[in-house]
């Protein structure tokens, strides 16, 4: 997608689906994270806001430029946690809804209801068909080694309370790690996952 003011691409495509960009902010630092090494990915040359970032309206003329019946999917996934913007993308959400039948995804570390301290998975309900949230640990010390939340040793907790009820909310939701943790620690994170309802997903590293 073309870049603008914000010198970012507030939507790009990948594959058959259109992923929204909605922030840099991010409230950890995962040792495997691409946004520690590059501004880009292989999703897009640029995905790191400059001087500011989008309003919900700029990204909603974004989306209705880009023609969302093209896709499968409209995804909130960018460099930064999508939960950081919660109620412009929860408005964002009413908005493509209001637009069509379009399938909504929201890849998310989990942690939307530290951010916003309230239950945020409540207002899933109607809004979003599919909920991706990153697990990467099956303790909170062993999520502190590796994503440094500034939540500290609440973070985890917080994640699988969010995704429980996320579960009863949103028809599809699933846990990720990814695939180059321990076979044990992914075992654990599988019986975790399945504990709680959700679906489980190994993802492939990508180091680019």
């Amino acid at each position: 997608m073309e870049q603008n003011k914000y010198g970012a691409a507030i939507t790009y495509e990948y594959e058959k689906n259109l992923y929204v960009n909605m922030t840099n902010e991010c409230c950890n630092s995962c040792d495997f994270c691409l946004r520690q090494n590059s501004s880009g990915s292989l999703y897009s040359d640029n995905l790191w806001y400059q001087g500011g970032e989008p309003t919900k309206e700029e990204i909603w003329e974004e989306l209705l430029r880009s023609d969302m019946n093209r896709y499968n999917e409209v995804v909130f996934c960018g460099y930064g946690e999508p939960a950081c913007r919660w109620d412009d993308m929860m408005w964002l959400c009413d908005q493509i809804k209001a637009h069509g039948s379009h399938f909504i995804r929201i890849n998310t570390n989990g942690l939307a209801n530290l951010i916003t301290g309230r239950n945020a998975a409540l207002e899933l309900d109607g809004r979003v068909d599919a909920v991706s949230v990153s697990l990467n640990a099956s303790t909170p010390e062993g999520y502190d080694a590796i994503c440094h939340s500034k939540f500290g040793m609440d973070a985890l907790p917080a994640i699988l309370r969010f995704t429980a009820s996320a579960v009863l909310n949103v028809p599809h939701v699933r846990m990720t790690v990814v695939s180059t943790m321990p076979k044990e620690e992914i075992d654990q994170c599988k019986r975790i996952c399945e504990s709680i309802g959700a679906d489980f997903h190994v993802r492939e590293y990508i180091d680019q």
